[in-house]
């Protein structure tokens, strides 16, 4: 199957971006480079295009009571106009998806997903149903979104704009702003460790943002920045991606996310239960930060071990543009996830000794 062009392919293609297939769509993976994209968003701000990513919106009476149902977080304990993470799980704990849930008001809720998911989400959803008086879309084709990120974030997108930005506050949303003459939706959650917005707007509108914004941020050094960014920047900021931190077989306990998990909210959510049972019974295994030692990269899948026995393996690596050194996270046996305990990592087949630090590698 070819995979699907987002509405700003022919911008990415005009700015000389590395095109790649990425989850079923056509992305660049960088423009001038992982290095100075990384950086500008670090020090300035850069803008990313995520119109690949799920919308799917929960209406009706019940549209509360449901969403709440199926997510690990307390949904209830968000007002009109705010946003919150979460993760929405199987009965035995795995994780269907991680997932941000903006409510708009009691009967409108408005779910953005991972774009590898947004089928098999949204099926899920639908399946869970019953006898919930709500009505379910998928209307992730009509939608496009970019991602404005970085310290200078707020001052390129005010160009833009007469509504006051300092309204907006962290994980809070805006509907019916008008940038550069489109009516969008905005939001301000980030997922870089940077402060930024997320705007929203239909397929012929976001372009007009995407051009607007390049135009507006040339004076703070805006880049255009792609995908391998977006991971070296939410890693050093300790956010989690799924299919590396957790997927059907990671549980967000074991992922180090219990935060997100209120296993003590008033109404019960799918995997629950199971979740309740593995808190109560301890943890196996857990997602550790660690810093390599010797020389290499620390990629993906490749095996931890101590003492010669696996222990785990890694989840995500890289040389961490901002730090300078290898970094990764791994998924290990308890035991072995206290602060300086001593692991090898094999890389092409031979032990590269690495040591375990915070999570939180990028300290604010």
């Amino acid at each position: 199957m070819t995979a699907k062009k987002t509405p700003l392919y022919d911008e990415h293609v005009k700015l000389g971006g590395n095109v790649v297939d990425y989850a079923g769509w056509f992305l660049p993976i960088q423009y001038t480079g992982l290095i100075p994209e990384h950086e500008a968003v670090r020090n300035a701000v850069g803008i990313f295009d995520v119109s690949h990513m799920g919308e799917i919106t929960v209406k009706g009476k019940d549209a509360l009571a449901f969403v709440d149902s199926l997510m690990t977080n307390d949904i209830t304990t968000i007002v009109d106009n705010q946003v919150i993470y979460t993760f929405m799980c199987y009965p035995d704990g795995g994780v269907v998806d991680d997932l941000l849930v903006y409510r708009y008001d009691n009967e409108y809720m408005y779910l953005v997903v991972n774009a590898a998911n947004v089928d098999k989400d949204y099926a899920w959803i639908l399946e869970q149903k019953g006898k919930f008086d709500v009505k379910i879309e998928n209307i992730s084709d009509s939608v496009g979104e970019v991602a404005v990120q970085g310290p200078l974030a707020q001052k390129t997108i005010q160009k833009l704009t007469d509504v006051d930005l300092d309204n907006v506050k962290f994980f809070h949303l805006q509907r019916d702003v008008k940038i550069a003459g489109v009516n969008c939706m905005i939001s301000r959650t980030g997922y870089t460790g940077e402060d930024g917005f997320e705007i929203y707007a239909d397929n012929e509108g976001i372009v007009t943002v995407w051009n607007a914004v390049l135009e507006a941020g040339k004076e703070f050094g805006i880049l255009p920045t792609g995908l391998g960014c977006r991971d070296t920047l939410r890693f050093e900021a300790a956010l989690p991606l799924y299919g590396h931190e957790m997927n059907e077989k990671i549980n967000p306990l074991e992922a180090g996310f219990k935060y997100f998990v209120k296993l003590d909210k008033a109404g019960d959510f799918i995997g629950k239960e199971a979740l309740n049972k593995q808190w109560a019974d301890g943890l196996k295994r857990k997602l550790a930060g660690f810093e390599l030692l010797g020389k290499g990269i620390a990629r993906e899948g490749m095996e931890i071990q101590k003492d010669g026995v696996t222990i785990g393996h890694v989840t995500t690596g890289y040389m961490s543009p901002t730090l300078k050194k290898t970094i990764g996270n791994a998924l290990v046996a308890t035991e072995f996830t206290a602060l300086d305990t001593e692991f090898d990592v094999i890389i092409r087949n031979k032990p590269v000794k690495a040591k375990v630090i915070s999570k939180k590698f990028l300290k604010k």
